[in-house]
C-alpha cells in the first residue's frame, strides 16, 4: 500500500514539473462555461491522477477571483469523473508493464539531460511503481481469505453499511488518496475477501473521505477556496447518502453489465461520479449562490503587515506559490518607497512623529520578509521544476536585500535624523540639495529595481548596474563639495559634518542593496565578470598599466 502511495506521488509530482504550467492554463480554460470546466477538471485529473491536487488549483483560482463559484464546482465534478476513469484503466491487469515503465522511466531519468524528459522518467517509475504495488496486494492478501478474524470483521460491516462507508472514509483520509483507497478495495474484491455489498459501501466511503484532505488544507484560508471544497464535498455526501440505500439494486445492474468482482467495484465508483455529475452539473450555480450565503467573503480591517497574496492553497503548485511570493514582495516594495520618502521630509522639517511613523513602516517591511521567506520555505519541494526553485531563491535574496535596506532607514538614517533634531542643526542650501538629488536617484532606482525584479530584463539590469556606478560617482562628488565648503569654514558644513558624510554613506549602501537585484540576471547571461581581479591580473600580463587596469 506504501508503494502504491509513493508511486501516485511520483506519477503527480513527475506531471507538475513537466506540464504543471500547461495544466493550470487547462483549468484556467473553465472559465468560460460549465461544460469547458468540466471537461478542464476531468482532463487535469486523468493526467495527475489525483482530484485532491486538482481541488487546491481550482481552489487557488477562486480565491485570487480568477474563478467564480459555479465553474470551480463544475471542474471539482469533472475532477470526481477523472480519477474514476484512472482506476478504469488501473483495473485491468496491466502487472507485465510494471517491469517495462521501471525501466523505461530509469533509463530517461538517469540519461537525460533536460529537465522534462527527467520528469517524465519520474512519472513512468511511479506508474511503474503503481502496477507493482497492485500485484503485491493482489498477492499479499490472498491469505486473508482464510482468516477468521476477517471473516468476523466483514460480517459486522455487511450488516453496517454505514460504518464501512466511515471506515472507508478515514482510511481514505489518512492515505490522502481515493484513488489508492478505490484500488485497494478492488484487489481485495478480487480475490474474494469482501462481499460486493460491502465493497461497494467501502466504495462510497472513499468517494467521501477524498473530499477531506481539500477541506483540510484550506480549512484556513479565504471564504471562496472554502466554497470549492466544502461544494465538492457537500455534492459527494448527498450522492452518498442518495446511492446508500440502493447498494443491492445497483449490484445487480452492475454485475450484468460485468460480474468480475473487480469490475464491478470500479465500474460502481465511475457510475458514482458520473451519477454525481449528470445530477448536480445542472445546479452548479444554484449551489454556488447557497455556498456563498453560507460562506460569505469576511470584511476585515486592513493590517498593512498581514500578506494579501500568500495563500496556503498554492503551496501545492509552486509556478502560483512563487508568483503570489512575488506580488507580496512588490508591497514589500511599496512601504519600503513610502520609508524612503517620508525619510527626507524627516531631514526637511524635523518632523518627529513621522519618524516615528517611518519605525512602524520597518516593522511592516520585516514582518512581510518574514512572511515571504516562511511561505517559500512551505512549498512543495518535489513538485518544484528548476525554474521555480531558482525563482523562489531569487525572491528570497531580494527581498532580504529589501529587509537590509528598511533597517538602514530605520536603524541608521532616523537616528540620524533625530540627532539632528535633537541638536537643532541645519544642513547647508548646497549640502542638502546634494542630498535630495540623491535621494530622488535613490528612488528611480527603487523603481527600476523592482521592474528588473518583475521582469527580469537583460536590457534593464544592465541600466541598473550602470546606475550604480553612477550613484557611487555622484556620491563622491557630493563628499567633495561638502569638502570644498569645510575648508571654506561654512558653519552649517562644520556642524553637520558627521551627519552629512553618514547620510550620503548610507544612502550608497541602500543603493547597492538595490542594484543586488540585478546580478542574477546578468550572471545567467554570461555578462558579469566572475571576478575584478582576474581581469586586472590579464591586462597587466598583457602589458597594460595599473592605470589602465584601474579604468
Amino acid at each position: 500500500m506504501a508503494l502504491l502511495l509513493w508511486g501516485l506521488r511520483m506519477v503527480r509530482t513527475g506531471i507538475m514539473r513537466a506540464y504543471g504550467g500547461d495544466l493550470r492554463r487547462l483549468i484556467g480554460i473553465g472559465l468560460r462555461n460549465r461544460l469547458s470546466a468540466l471537461a478542464a477538471g476531468l482532463g487535469v485529473t486523468a493526467v495527475l491522477q489525483s482530484s485532491t491536487a486538482t481541488a487546491l488549483m481550482t481552489a487557488s483560482f477562486a480565491e485570487r477571483g480568477l474563478m467564480a463559484t459555479a465553474p470551480a464546482l463544475a471542474v471539482m465534478l469533472g475532477a470526481d469523473v477523472g480519477t474514476s476513469l484512472v482506476a478504469q484503466v488501473l483495473s485491468f491487469d496491466l502487472s507485465w508493464l510494471s517491469p517495462l515503465l521501471i525501466l523505461a522511466g530509469v533509463t530517461v531519468f538517469m540519461t537525460g539531460t533536460a529537465s522534462r524528459p527527467r520528469d517524465l522518467g519520474r512519472a513512468g517509475i511511479g506508474l511503474g511503481l503503481m502496477l507493482l504495488a497492485l500485484h503485491l496486494i493482489v498477492a499479499a492478501t490472498q491469505p486473508v481469505r482464510d482468516s477468521t478474524t476477517m471473516e468476523v470483521l466483514l460480517a459486522a460491516l455487511t450488516g453496517a453499511p454505514i460504518i464501512a462507508v466511515l471506515i472507508a472514509a478515514g482510511l481514505t483520509w489518512l492515505a490522502h488518496s481515493s484513488l489508492a483507497i478505490i484500488l485497494l478495495i478492488m484487489s481485495m474484491a478480487s480475490i474474494g475477501v469482501l462481499p460486493t455489498g460491502t465493497a461497494l459501501a467501502l466504495v462510497l466511503g472513499a468517494n467521501l473521505g477524498g473530499a477531506l484532505p481539500s477541506i483540510v488544507a484550506t480549512w484556513r484560508g479565504d471564504a471562496a477556496a472554502r466554497r470549492v471544497t466544502l461544494g465538492n464535498a457537500g455534492f459527494r455526501l448527498i450522492g452518498c447518502a442518495l446511492a446508500l440505500p440502493f447498494l443491492g439494486l445497483a449490484a445487480q445492474w452492475l454485475t450484468a453489465l460485468d460480474p468480475t468482482p473487480a469490475r464491478l467495484v470500479v465500474n460502481f465508483h465511475t457510475a458514482f461520479n458520473l451519477a454525481l455529475m449528470v445530477i448536480f452539473l445542472p445546479l452548479v450555480g444554484l449551489a454556488a449562490k447557497l455556498a456563498e450565503r453560507l460562506l460569505p467573503d469576511s470584511i476585515e480591517v486592513d493590517d498593512p503587515s498581514k500578506p494579501r497574496y500568500l495563500d496556503t492553497t498554492s503551496l501545492e503548485t509552486p509556478t502560483l506559490a512563487v508568483s503570489a511570493a512575488a506580488r507580496e514582495t512588490l508591497r514589500m516594495g511599496d512601504t519600503l518607497e513610502s520609508m524612503l520618502r517620508d525619510t527626507l521630509k524627516v531631514f526637511q522639517t524635523d518632523d518627529r512623529k513621522l519618524a516615528a511613523e517611518i519605525c512602524r513602516k520597518d516593522d511592516i517591511v520585516d514582518r512581510l520578509h518574514e512572511a515571504i521567506k516562511l511561505y517559500l520555505t512551505q512549498i512543495n519541494r518535489d513538485t518544484m521544476g528548476e525554474a521555480d526553485s531558482r525563482r523562489a531563491m531569487e525572491i528570497i535574496a531580494f527581498t532580504t536585500n529589501l529587509e537590509h535596506i528598511g533597517d538602514i532607514v530605520d536603524k541608521n538614517l532616523i537616528e540620524l535624523a533625530e540627532k539632528k533634531i535633537k541638536h537643532r542643526l541645519r544642513f547647508s542650501d548646497e549640502g542638502f540639495t546634494d542630498i535630495a538629488d540623491m535621494h530622488a536617484q535613490l528612488l528611480a532606482n527603487l523603481k527600476l529595481a523592482l521592474g528588473v525584479f518583475i521582469a527580469g530584463d537583460l536590457k534593464t539590469a544592465r541600466q541598473l548596474l550602470e546606475q550604480k556606478v553612477q550613484f557611487r560617482e555622484r556620491e563622491r562628488q557630493a563628499s567633495e563639495r561638502h569638502f570644498d565648503r569645510l575648508r571654506s569654514g561654512r558653519a552649517e558644513s562644520i556642524e553637520t559634518s558627521s551627519l552629512h558624510l553618514d547620510i550620503l554613506r548610507d544612502l550608497k549602501r541602500i543603493n547597492s542593496h538595490l542594484t543586488s537585484v540585478a546580478y542574477p540576471i546578468l550572471e545567467q547571461a554570461g555578462q558579469l565578470r566572475a571576478s575584478r581581479l582576474a581581469a586586472e591580473r590579464t591586462r597587466r600580463t598583457s602589458g597594460g598599466t595599473v592605470t589602465a587596469a584601474r579604468q
